[in-house]
């Protein structure tokens, strides 16, 4: 039987996020899967991109000013304390330009590309609610990512903790990102994308229970 190339996308999703957390869980293996954090967000980029039906053009225009967007607002963040408040990178998300992970941009996009995939399958029609919503999952994620995140040296808050600015931040930069990807107009998309994002949601919410 041929697998469509959704079903091979949501398997690649699936496994490599197991495998992942059992490797975040095993304490002998952490070290090395630490290490492949970055190549797992562009793999993930990977399937994202193959998963789109439409207009290829449109979509790496949104995925570059998302990138764009999303690394010069952390840029801000770091070097300015504004937008999320007091912290620094560590050395989990990989290669750095000026301070900031070359990968969170890459993580800005994905993360807003499937949030605004999904609150299409939802079938909410009104544009506004679809961006309000958008944001509110991308904060309640962002809820589970922090104290794993901290944990693993994603990031560190000078506090020691992220304060509310941060999740004032980040609706408001998701907000402003899923509007432009509402203005992107993408056909409608396969569920790819927001699967991505529900098992990232496990994958954060079992490490913050377990680890």
């Amino acid at each position: 039987m041929r697998l469509s190339k959704s079903t091979i996308c949501i398997i690649v999703i699936i496994l490599f996020h197991a495998v992942g957390l059992a490797g975040f869980l095993v304490s002998d293996l952490r070290t090395m899967f630490l290490r492949l954090v970055p190549f797992h967000l562009m793999l993930m980029l990977a399937v994202v991109a193959i998963a789109h039906d439409g207009d290829e053009k449109r979509f790496w225009l949104f995925a570059v000013v998302a990138f764009l967007a999303g690394f010069v607002a952390e840029w801000i963040g770091v070097h300015k304390h504004w937008i999320f408040g007091d912290y620094t990178y560590g050395a989990t998300l990989g290669a750095k330009l000026f301070d900031i992970p070359l990968t969170i941009g890459v993580n800005w996009f994905v993360l807003v590309y499937s949030t605004g995939i999904l609150t299409r399958w939802l079938g909410i029609r009104n544009i506004w609610l679809r961006v309000l919503l958008g944001a509110i999952i991308l904060v309640a994620l962002d809820l589970l990512i922090e104290p794993v995140a901290i944990r693993f040296d994603y990031w560190t808050w000078t506090e020691g903790h992220p304060p509310l600015k941060n999740y004032i931040g980040w609706f408001g930069l998701g907000a402003v990102l899923l509007y432009l990807f509402e203005r992107a107009c993408f056909e409608k998309q396969t569920i790819v994308a927001p699967v991505l994002l529900l098992v990232q949601f496990i994958f954060f919410g079992i490490l913050q229970l377990v680890v």
